[in-house]
């Protein structure tokens, strides 16, 4: 176990690393090009892989460190139930979406984030949708279970429903970051193909990142079953961290490089999306509750006894 505890800490701090290299390489190097020819030739052959393969790095970072997390809480059944619909019904939604244009309106993926599935989308794609919707979806769940969990009149279809509303909110909260930075900034990684009335996004961007996010997390949700909410704060440490440096990368950007006007989404991201993720890890317990039997530590989809523990 303590070398799955290694593992996840090693891709926690190489996807925040990656994140903040490709920060800096975007906010700081790019626009003073004289750094850049400054270095010795091994440095910006150094430099232009990080900026052509830095996004690969820190999006499968990502995707390894909320598995090993999950895979540590509760076991591969509950991690596979989620990545699954996760990352093949986002795939569906982004072929639909670069085919037709539908749901998220028309768009195109530049290069920058790996190979093209179709040509059309990126392979890291439905992995960034996984381990930030995974993170939203945990902080949901395990907030709201531990706030109402254990209330006699609140069934646990009723926090699975609530949970899918706002993990799917916190997923579309982070996009209005994510969506200006990386398709507005002077490096870009997809562009948009008609104008949008919401600050260059059209509306149904937004509702389409809703719809995908309450699809796939509908199907987690129901593919889980009553996994038990055992988690304490502390143990909620690693989504929250995913959530708020993910939600950091694109506001940066955004306010760094783009108008003064984007002030107004980063602020709406703001309230929908780190307020509450906030808000959710505080009203988890200090310490995981005390079970009172051992059956109410059995999980039903065969994990053993105190593997949520772990």
């Amino acid at each position: 176990m303590k070398s799955l505890i290694v593992a996840e800490r090693v891709c926690l701090t190489t996807h925040l690393a990656a994140l903040l290299f490709g920060l800096a390489g975007l906010v700081w190097v790019l626009p003073h090009p004289d750094f850049i020819l400054s270095l010795p030739p091994l440095g910006q052959r150094l430099f232009h892989w990080s900026m052509a393969g830095g996004g690969v790095v820190y999006i499968i970072a990502g995707a390894l460190t909320m598995a090993l997390h999950g895979y540590r809480r509760w076991g591969w059944q509950p991690l596979l139930s989620f990545m699954g619909p996760a990352v093949g019904l986002s795939l569906g939604s982004e072929l639909l979406g670069t085919s037709t244009g539908f749901p998220f309106g028309h768009y195109a993926y530049l290069d920058g984030l790996g190979y093209k599935i179709a040509s059309l989308v990126p392979f890291t794609i439905p992995l960034s949708w996984f381990y930030l919707g995974f993170a939203a979806y945990i902080l949901a769940y395990v907030g709201l279970g531990s706030k109402f969990g254990r209330s006699a009149e609140v069934v646990h279809w009723a926090i699975r429903l609530a949970a899918v509303g706002l993990g799917a909110i916190l997923l579309t909260a982070w996009d209005l970051v994510l969506d200006p930075a990386m398709s507005q900034a002077p490096v870009p990684f997809w562009q948009f193909q008609e104008v949008g009335a919401f600050f260059g996004m059209p509306y149904r961007n937004l509702a389409g990142w809703v719809g995908t996010g309450v699809l796939f997390m509908t199907v987690a949700a129901l593919l889980w079953r009553r996994v038990p909410v055992t988690l304490g704060r502390q143990q909620l440490t690693v989504p929250l961290a995913v959530y708020l440096a993910n939600f950091a990368f694109g506001a940066v950007i955004t306010l760094t490089l783009l108008d003064s006007q984007f002030q107004i989404p980063v602020l709406l991201g703001v309230m929908g999306g780190v307020l509450p993720a906030l808000a959710l890890w505080r009203m988890t317990p200090a310490h995981p509750p005390v079970l009172e039997s051992t059956a109410e530590a059995v999980v039903s989809l065969g994990i053993p006894v105190g593997a949520s523990q772990k």
